[in-house]
C-alpha cells in the first residue's frame, strides 16, 4: 500500500497562491479577542498562532508548525551553510553565519496560521547532504527541537524553540525562546543565536512581522553581531519595511568591525567601519524565492509520526477547499490525541522523546540534546 504523503509548497519571497490565501480577516480579528485580556500569557490561548488544535481549518495553511521550522532550514536556492564553511578567516566564516542566519527569517500570512504539531510528531526531510530532523518534544508548552548535520561539510545544528505568545491590546507579540547552535566542527567554532519575535498586529493596519533584538556569538573567534529587527510606524507609513539594522564587533575590544543595514526580505549589507566599503551579504531573491515542494523519494521509510503523513487528510481537504471534510479531518486526530493521553494517564506512563533527550528548569529554559551524531538521509526530498 502507498503511503499517502501531502506535501506543500514553501513559503517563497514574491509568490502568491491562493492556497495560503487568507479568509475574512475581520471576523479572524474578532475570535481573537474572545476571553482575553491586555498582557495576559497566552500560552494556553494560542489560536493567533494556530498552536491550538480547535482553530477552524479554514484559518489553517495546509502544514504544521513543524514543518515550517523545518523548512527555513532546507528549503533555499542557495547553500548559504557551504559558504560558512569554507570562509578562510573567522570573520569570513561569521559574516557568512549572519547571512544564514537571517535567511531562516521566512515570510508570514496574517490570518492564516500551520497547525500544531501532535506531541511526538516529527519532520525528516534531505537537501543535498543536509538532513534535518524535528520532534514535537512537548505539547503544553509547545516545544520543538531541531537537529540537523551535513557530514559532508561536518556541519551540526541544533535548536530548541518554545513560543510564548502575549496579547498587548492591539497586537501579539510571540516571543520564541530557545537557543540556536550552529557547529562548524572542521574549524572549531560554535555559534549561538537567538530568533526575532513575531508580532501579528491587529490595529490600525493588520499584517505580521519579524521583530526584536537577535545576537550571533562565536565564543572561539570573540566575534559578536547584534541584530535589531524592526517593523513599520504605529500608523504603518511608509509601507512594510523588514528592517535590519544592527553591527558586528569584536567582544575583547569592543571594536566594532561592521554596520550591518537593509530589509531581509530583499537585500543586507554590511559597511566596513575602517574604510567605509559596503557589500551585499544576502539576497532575499537569490535564496528564498522560487522554492520549489518537496518530493516523496521513499514510501516505505515514512514513519507514522511524520507531519506530512500526520496531516495528510486535513491538508489535503483544505487545498481542495472541502471545509466539512477538513474539519472532520481535524477532529479524527484531535480525537486520537485525547485517547492517547487517557491511555498514558491510565498506566501513569511519562511521555519520552524519541530523537532528544529533553530538559528545562526555570534558570536555563528548555534544553534537547540530539540522541544521534548524524542524522540519517531522509525519505522526503527538498529540491
Amino acid at each position: 500500500m502507498v503511503t499517502k504523503v501531502v506535501l506543500t509548497k514553501p513559503f517563497s519571497i514574491g509568490d502568491s497562491d491562493d492556497v495560503y490565501r487568507a479568509p475574512n480577516l475581520i471576523q479572524r480579528i474578532l475570535s481573537l479577542f474572545n476571553n482575553i485580556r491586555p498582557g495576559s500569557d497566552l500560552t494556553r490561548f494560542q489560536a493567533s498562532l494556530s498552536f491550538h488544535l480547535s482553530l477552524p481549518p479554514v484559518f489553517n495553511f495546509p502544514k504544521s508548525q513543524l514543518q515550517c521550522y523545518g523548512e527555513s532550514m532546507y528549503c533555499t536556492s542557495w547553500d548559504l551553510l557551504s559558504e560558512c564553511n569554507s570562509g578562510q578567516s573567522p570573520l569570513d566564516r561569521f559574516i557568512s553565519v549572519v547571512a544564514w542566519n537571517i535567511s531562516t527569517t521566512r515570510p508570514a500570512i496574517f490570518g492564516l496560521a500551520p497547525y500544531n504539531p501532535i506531541l511526538g510528531e516529527t519532520h525528516h526531510v534531505s537537501r543535498g547532504n543536509l538532513n534535518v530532523l524535528l520532534e514535537q518534544v512537548s505539547h503544553h508548552p509547545p516545544v520543538a527541537a531541531l537537529h540537523a548535520t551535513d557530514e559532508k561539510e561536518n556541519i551540526q545544528m541544533i535548536w530548541c524553540q518554545r513560543p510564548v505568545p502575549k496579547f498587548n491590546g492591539t497586537s501579539v507579540e510571540a516571543e520564541v525562546l530557545g537557543k540556536r547552535e550552529l557547529k562548524l566542527l572542521n574549524h572549531g567554532e560554535i555559534y549561538e543565536m537567538n530568533s526575532p519575535n513575531l508580532l501579528i498586529r491587529f490595529l490600525p493596519i493588520p499584517g505580521l512581522d519579524w521583530i526584536g533584538n537577535v545576537n550571533i556569538r562565536c565564543k572561539e573567534s570573540g566575534l559578536v553581531a547584534e541584530l535589531c529587527y524592526k517593523s513599520h510606524s504605529f500608523l504603518s507609513f511608509g509601507g512594510n519595511q523588514r528592517l535590519i539594522r544592527g553591527k558586528i564587533f569584536d567582544s575583547s575590544s569592543l571594536k566594532i568591525l561592521y554596520e550591518v543595514d537593509g530589509r531581509w526580505d530583499k537585500t543586507v549589507t554590511i559597511k566596513d567601519k575602517q574604510n567605509g566599503k559596503v557589500r551585499v551579504i544576502y539576497d532575499a531573491k537569490q535564496v528564498i524565492s522560487r522554492l520549489q515542494t518537496p518530493i516523496l523519494n521513499d514510501a516505505e521509510s515514512i514513519t507514522a509520526t511524520e507531519s506530512a503523513l500526520v496531516w495528510s487528510e486535513l491538508s489535503q481537504a483544505i487545498m481542495n477547499k472541502d471545509w466539512e471534510k477538513a474539519s472532520e479531518a481535524k477532529k479524527i486526530v484531535e480525537g486520537r490525541q485525547r485517547e492517547l493521553l487517557r491511555e498514558r494517564e491510565s498506566k501513569g506512563e511519562t511521555w519520552i522523546p524519541k530523537h532528544f533527550v529533553v530538559s528545562h528548569s526555570k534558570e536555563s529554559g528548555w534544553e534537547c540534546s540530539p540522541i544521534q551524531k548524524w542524522v540519517p538521509a531522509a525519505p522526503i526530498i527538498a529540491l
